[in-house]
Protein backbone atom coordinates (compact mmCIF):
# COMPACT_ATOMS: atom_id res chain seq x y z
CA UNK A 1 0.00 0.00 0.00
CA UNK A 2 2.75 2.33 1.01
CA UNK A 3 4.58 1.32 -2.69
CA UNK A 4 1.41 2.56 -4.22
CA UNK A 5 1.21 5.89 -2.43
CA UNK A 6 4.09 6.54 -3.03
CA UNK A 7 4.26 6.26 -7.08
CA UNK A 8 0.96 8.16 -7.27
CA UNK A 9 2.74 10.35 -5.35
CA UNK A 10 5.51 10.31 -7.86
CA UNK A 11 3.17 10.82 -10.65
CA UNK A 12 1.13 13.58 -9.33
CA UNK A 13 4.52 15.34 -8.74
CA UNK A 14 5.44 14.65 -12.72
CA UNK A 15 2.49 15.85 -13.98
CA UNK A 16 2.08 19.05 -11.89
CA UNK A 17 6.32 19.49 -13.30
CA UNK A 18 4.86 18.81 -16.69
CA UNK A 19 2.19 20.91 -16.85
CA UNK A 20 4.07 24.12 -15.14
CA UNK A 21 6.34 23.83 -18.25
CA UNK A 22 3.63 23.84 -20.52
CA UNK A 23 2.27 26.99 -18.89
CA UNK A 24 5.29 28.79 -19.33
CA UNK A 25 5.97 27.68 -23.05
CA UNK A 26 2.82 29.47 -23.63
CA UNK A 27 3.12 32.16 -22.29
CA UNK A 28 6.76 32.78 -24.16
CA UNK A 29 4.83 32.05 -27.48
CA UNK A 30 2.17 34.32 -26.93
CA UNK A 31 2.88 36.97 -29.75
CA UNK A 32 3.04 39.83 -27.68
CA UNK A 33 6.04 38.74 -26.26
CA UNK A 34 8.01 38.53 -29.83
CA UNK A 35 10.37 41.03 -30.86
CA UNK A 36 7.98 43.85 -32.97
CA UNK A 37 8.49 44.27 -36.46
CA UNK A 38 8.01 47.35 -37.50
CA UNK A 39 6.71 48.65 -41.15
CA UNK A 40 8.63 51.52 -42.05
CA UNK A 41 6.94 53.21 -45.23
CA UNK A 42 9.37 55.70 -47.64
CA UNK A 43 8.11 58.06 -50.29
CA UNK A 44 10.80 59.27 -52.51
CA UNK A 45 10.24 62.24 -54.45
CA UNK A 46 12.09 61.41 -57.78
CA UNK A 47 14.56 58.87 -58.69
CA UNK A 48 18.03 60.58 -59.22
CA UNK A 49 21.11 59.46 -57.92
CA UNK A 50 21.31 62.11 -54.82
CA UNK A 51 17.68 60.90 -53.56
CA UNK A 52 18.19 57.59 -54.47
CA UNK A 53 21.54 57.35 -52.40
CA UNK A 54 19.87 58.76 -48.68
CA UNK A 55 16.88 55.90 -49.57
CA UNK A 56 19.65 53.78 -49.05
CA UNK A 57 21.75 54.79 -46.49
CA UNK A 58 18.22 54.92 -44.35
CA UNK A 59 17.52 51.46 -45.34
CA UNK A 60 20.73 50.27 -44.75
CA UNK A 61 21.29 52.10 -40.99
CA UNK A 62 17.82 50.47 -39.88
CA UNK A 63 18.96 47.14 -41.10
CA UNK A 64 22.27 47.49 -39.49
CA UNK A 65 20.33 48.11 -35.94
CA UNK A 66 17.16 45.74 -36.27
CA UNK A 67 18.00 42.92 -38.76
CA UNK A 68 15.17 41.14 -39.76
CA UNK A 69 12.89 43.05 -37.53
CA UNK A 70 12.07 46.13 -40.24
CA UNK A 71 10.34 45.83 -43.24
CA UNK A 72 10.41 48.45 -46.33
CA UNK A 73 7.82 49.98 -48.44
CA UNK A 74 9.87 51.92 -50.91
CA UNK A 75 7.97 54.09 -53.40
CA UNK A 76 8.28 56.57 -56.00
CA UNK A 77 6.24 59.86 -56.80
CA UNK A 78 7.63 60.16 -60.10
CA UNK A 79 8.34 63.81 -59.76
CA UNK A 80 4.81 64.27 -58.88
CA UNK A 81 3.85 65.73 -55.24
CA UNK A 82 0.12 64.35 -55.93
CA UNK A 83 1.95 60.67 -56.40
CA UNK A 84 3.69 61.04 -52.86
CA UNK A 85 0.42 62.23 -51.36
CA UNK A 86 -0.99 58.91 -52.54
CA UNK A 87 1.50 57.04 -51.58
CA UNK A 88 0.91 58.49 -48.20
CA UNK A 89 -2.35 57.55 -48.18
CA UNK A 90 -1.80 54.06 -48.79
CA UNK A 91 0.88 53.79 -45.76
CA UNK A 92 -1.99 55.33 -43.32
CA UNK A 93 -3.84 52.51 -44.56
CA UNK A 94 -1.51 50.17 -43.81
CA UNK A 95 -0.87 51.98 -40.40
CA UNK A 96 2.59 52.33 -40.90
CA UNK A 97 5.06 52.61 -37.87
CA UNK A 98 7.15 55.44 -39.78
CA UNK A 99 7.43 57.20 -42.98
CA UNK A 100 10.56 58.13 -44.23
CA UNK A 101 9.83 61.07 -46.54
CA UNK A 102 12.96 61.59 -49.22
CA UNK A 103 12.81 65.43 -50.58
CA UNK A 104 11.03 68.56 -49.71
CA UNK A 105 7.08 67.54 -51.42
CA UNK A 106 7.50 64.13 -50.07
CA UNK A 107 7.90 65.75 -46.75
CA UNK A 108 4.75 68.75 -47.07
CA UNK A 109 2.68 65.39 -48.54
CA UNK A 110 3.47 63.40 -45.60
CA UNK A 111 2.79 66.01 -42.57
CA UNK A 112 -0.49 67.16 -44.66
CA UNK A 113 -1.63 63.77 -44.22
CA UNK A 114 -0.80 62.36 -40.94
CA UNK A 115 -0.52 64.26 -37.43
CA UNK A 116 0.11 60.85 -35.83
CA UNK A 117 2.44 58.68 -37.86
CA UNK A 118 6.09 59.74 -37.14
CA UNK A 119 7.87 61.50 -40.07
CA UNK A 120 11.34 61.54 -41.26
CA UNK A 121 12.43 63.86 -43.79
CA UNK A 122 15.45 63.64 -45.96
CA UNK A 123 16.91 65.87 -48.78
CA UNK A 124 15.48 68.98 -47.51
CA UNK A 125 17.30 72.08 -47.58
CA UNK A 126 15.21 73.91 -45.00
CA UNK A 127 11.94 72.34 -42.89
CA UNK A 128 10.91 76.02 -42.17
CA UNK A 129 10.61 76.30 -45.59
CA UNK A 130 8.72 72.72 -46.30
CA UNK A 131 6.87 73.31 -43.54
CA UNK A 132 5.48 76.82 -43.76
CA UNK A 133 6.81 77.30 -40.37
CA UNK A 134 7.69 80.79 -39.42
CA UNK A 135 10.63 81.78 -37.07
CA UNK A 136 11.77 77.61 -37.56
CA UNK A 137 14.35 77.08 -34.49
CA UNK A 138 15.16 73.29 -35.52
CA UNK A 139 11.91 71.58 -33.97
CA UNK A 140 9.01 71.38 -35.44
CA UNK A 141 7.00 70.30 -32.49
CA UNK A 142 4.38 68.05 -34.62
CA UNK A 143 5.20 64.63 -35.99
CA UNK A 144 8.22 65.41 -38.44
CA UNK A 145 12.12 65.94 -38.23
CA UNK A 146 14.68 64.61 -40.24
CA UNK A 147 17.51 65.51 -41.58
CA UNK A 148 18.91 68.51 -44.15
CA UNK A 149 20.85 68.59 -47.30
CA UNK A 150 21.44 72.60 -46.68
CA UNK A 151 25.20 73.62 -47.86
CA UNK A 152 27.06 76.70 -46.86
CA UNK A 153 25.79 78.62 -49.43
CA UNK A 154 27.75 81.63 -49.19
CA UNK A 155 30.77 78.65 -49.80
CA UNK A 156 29.24 78.07 -53.02
CA UNK A 157 28.25 81.87 -54.20
CA UNK A 158 32.53 81.94 -53.31
CA UNK A 159 33.05 79.04 -55.55
CA UNK A 160 31.42 81.00 -58.26
CA UNK A 161 33.89 83.87 -57.62
CA UNK A 162 36.91 81.75 -57.18
CA UNK A 163 36.33 80.26 -60.32
CA UNK A 164 35.08 83.09 -62.97
CA UNK A 165 36.55 86.19 -61.11
CA UNK A 166 35.23 88.10 -64.12
CA UNK A 167 31.71 86.94 -63.71
CA UNK A 168 29.34 89.75 -63.49
CA UNK A 169 25.95 88.26 -63.91
CA UNK A 170 25.02 85.02 -62.28
CA UNK A 171 21.91 83.23 -63.21
CA UNK A 172 20.44 81.28 -60.70
CA UNK A 173 17.97 78.47 -62.63
CA UNK A 174 15.34 76.87 -60.21
CA UNK A 175 11.93 75.27 -60.00
CA UNK A 176 9.68 77.57 -58.93
CA UNK A 177 7.63 74.99 -56.90
CA UNK A 178 10.32 73.94 -54.96
CA UNK A 179 9.92 75.70 -51.60
CA UNK A 180 13.55 74.93 -50.56
CA UNK A 181 14.84 76.05 -53.95
CA UNK A 182 13.22 79.43 -53.45
CA UNK A 183 15.04 80.01 -49.86
CA UNK A 184 18.19 78.69 -51.22
CA UNK A 185 17.75 81.47 -53.88
CA UNK A 186 17.38 83.91 -51.67
CA UNK A 187 19.84 83.55 -49.55
CA UNK A 188 22.47 82.80 -51.77
CA UNK A 189 21.45 86.10 -54.35
CA UNK A 190 22.29 88.26 -50.87
CA UNK A 191 25.93 86.42 -50.98
CA UNK A 192 26.04 86.74 -54.47
CA UNK A 193 25.45 90.85 -54.20
CA UNK A 194 28.27 90.55 -51.13
CA UNK A 195 30.67 89.66 -53.55
CA UNK A 196 30.01 92.13 -56.30
CA UNK A 197 28.05 90.11 -59.12
CA UNK A 198 24.58 90.57 -59.73
CA UNK A 199 22.30 87.61 -59.53
CA UNK A 200 19.06 87.19 -61.68
CA UNK A 201 16.59 84.65 -61.47
CA UNK A 202 15.09 82.06 -63.81
CA UNK A 203 12.64 80.07 -62.90
CA UNK A 204 10.60 76.97 -64.61
CA UNK A 205 7.32 75.31 -64.31
CA UNK A 206 8.22 71.62 -65.14
CA UNK A 207 10.01 69.87 -67.79
CA UNK A 208 7.72 71.66 -70.57
CA UNK A 209 9.33 75.07 -70.06
CA UNK A 210 13.03 74.29 -68.80
CA UNK A 211 14.91 74.04 -72.05
CA UNK A 212 13.77 77.51 -72.91
CA UNK A 213 14.15 78.96 -69.62
CA UNK A 214 17.87 77.63 -69.37
CA UNK A 215 17.99 79.48 -72.97
CA UNK A 216 17.61 82.84 -71.89
CA UNK A 217 19.42 82.24 -68.56
CA UNK A 218 22.67 81.06 -70.93
CA UNK A 219 21.70 84.59 -73.08
CA UNK A 220 21.42 86.75 -70.18
CA UNK A 221 24.46 85.26 -67.56
CA UNK A 222 28.07 84.66 -67.29
CA UNK A 223 28.05 81.94 -64.92
CA UNK A 224 24.60 79.70 -64.07
CA UNK A 225 24.10 78.30 -60.49
CA UNK A 226 21.63 75.70 -59.49
CA UNK A 227 20.59 75.21 -56.14
CA UNK A 228 19.63 71.84 -54.46
CA UNK A 229 16.27 71.19 -56.76
CA UNK A 230 14.83 68.35 -57.38
CA UNK A 231 13.06 69.22 -60.84
CA UNK A 232 16.69 70.66 -62.20
CA UNK A 233 18.62 67.26 -61.15
CA UNK A 234 15.65 65.46 -63.05
CA UNK A 235 16.06 67.40 -66.31
CA UNK A 236 20.07 67.97 -65.88
CA UNK A 237 20.58 65.98 -68.92
CA UNK A 238 18.23 68.74 -71.01
CA UNK A 239 20.45 71.40 -69.06
CA UNK A 240 23.44 70.27 -69.93
CA UNK A 241 22.60 70.24 -73.51
CA UNK A 242 21.51 74.06 -73.85
CA UNK A 243 24.06 75.11 -71.66
CA UNK A 244 27.28 73.12 -73.03
CA UNK A 245 26.03 74.52 -76.70
CA UNK A 246 26.05 77.88 -75.17
CA UNK A 247 29.19 77.88 -73.42
CA UNK A 248 28.20 78.98 -69.91
CA UNK A 249 29.45 77.21 -67.53
CA UNK A 250 27.04 75.96 -64.29
CA UNK A 251 27.82 75.54 -60.28
CA UNK A 252 25.65 73.60 -58.67
CA UNK A 253 24.52 72.58 -55.23
CA UNK A 254 24.78 69.20 -55.43
CA UNK A 255 26.92 66.43 -56.56
CA UNK A 256 24.02 64.53 -59.15
CA UNK A 257 23.54 67.72 -60.89
CA UNK A 258 27.41 68.69 -60.99
CA UNK A 259 28.18 65.24 -62.41
CA UNK A 260 25.74 65.61 -65.78
CA UNK A 261 25.61 69.46 -66.12
CA UNK A 262 27.95 71.28 -63.57
CA UNK A 263 31.62 72.71 -63.66
CA UNK A 264 31.86 72.65 -59.69
CA UNK A 265 30.34 71.83 -56.46
CA UNK A 266 30.18 71.96 -53.18
CA UNK A 267 28.54 68.77 -51.87
CA UNK A 268 27.35 66.75 -48.98
CA UNK A 269 27.43 62.51 -48.92
CA UNK A 270 23.98 61.98 -49.23
CA UNK A 271 24.42 58.05 -48.33
CA UNK A 272 25.52 59.53 -44.81
CA UNK A 273 22.96 62.12 -44.73
CA UNK A 274 20.24 58.71 -45.25
CA UNK A 275 22.09 57.15 -42.97
CA UNK A 276 21.77 59.58 -40.08
CA UNK A 277 17.98 59.62 -40.72
CA UNK A 278 18.35 56.08 -40.52
CA UNK A 279 19.66 56.62 -36.78
CA UNK A 280 17.12 58.87 -35.65
CA UNK A 281 14.64 56.38 -36.98
CA UNK A 282 15.88 53.70 -34.88
CA UNK A 283 15.72 56.14 -31.68
CA UNK A 284 12.20 56.90 -32.37
CA UNK A 285 11.19 52.94 -33.19
CA UNK A 286 13.27 51.24 -30.90
CA UNK A 287 13.68 54.06 -28.40
CA UNK A 288 9.99 55.73 -27.72
CA UNK A 289 11.92 58.83 -29.14
CA UNK A 290 9.50 61.87 -29.45
CA UNK A 291 10.06 62.94 -32.81
CA UNK A 292 8.43 66.19 -32.54
CA UNK A 293 11.29 67.34 -30.03
CA UNK A 294 14.29 66.04 -32.33
CA UNK A 295 16.37 68.78 -33.81
CA UNK A 296 17.06 68.45 -37.29
CA UNK A 297 20.15 67.19 -38.16
CA UNK A 298 22.57 68.13 -40.88
CA UNK A 299 25.58 66.99 -42.56
CA UNK A 300 28.78 66.64 -41.03
CA UNK A 301 30.90 67.91 -43.64
CA UNK A 302 31.48 69.07 -47.75
CA UNK A 303 32.92 68.44 -50.04
CA UNK A 304 34.42 70.23 -52.80
CA UNK A 305 34.48 68.61 -56.09
CA UNK A 306 34.61 68.81 -59.87
CA UNK A 307 33.29 67.40 -63.37
CA UNK A 308 36.80 66.76 -64.86
CA UNK A 309 34.84 66.48 -68.23
CA UNK A 310 33.05 70.12 -68.04
CA UNK A 311 35.86 71.76 -66.95
CA UNK A 312 38.49 71.13 -69.52
CA UNK A 313 36.45 72.76 -72.21
CA UNK A 314 36.78 76.02 -69.82
CA UNK A 315 40.57 75.28 -69.34
CA UNK A 316 39.88 75.21 -65.55
CA UNK A 317 42.43 73.79 -63.38
CA UNK A 318 41.71 72.72 -59.42
CA UNK A 319 43.78 71.89 -56.64
CA UNK A 320 44.07 69.08 -53.71
CA UNK A 321 41.17 70.63 -51.82
CA UNK A 322 38.79 69.78 -54.90
CA UNK A 323 37.57 65.92 -55.84
CA UNK A 324 37.06 64.80 -59.33
CA UNK A 325 33.76 63.39 -59.83
CA UNK A 326 34.04 59.68 -61.70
Amino acid sequence: MKKKLTALFMIMVLMFALASCGQKGNKDDEPGDAPKVFHVGVVQLVQHPALDAATQGFQDALKEKLGDRVVFDVKNGSGEPANCTTIVNGFISDDVDLIMANATPAVAAAATATSTIPILGTSVTEYGAALDIENFNGTSGINVSGTSDLAPLDQQAQMVKDLFPDAKTVGILFCSSEANSKYQVKVVSECLTKLGMEPKEFSFTDTNDISAVCQQACDESDVIYIPTDNKAADCAETINNVASVAGVPIIAGEEGICKTCGVATLTIDYYDLGHETGLMAFEILENGADVSAMQIRYAPEFTKKFNPAIADKFGLEFGEDYEAIE
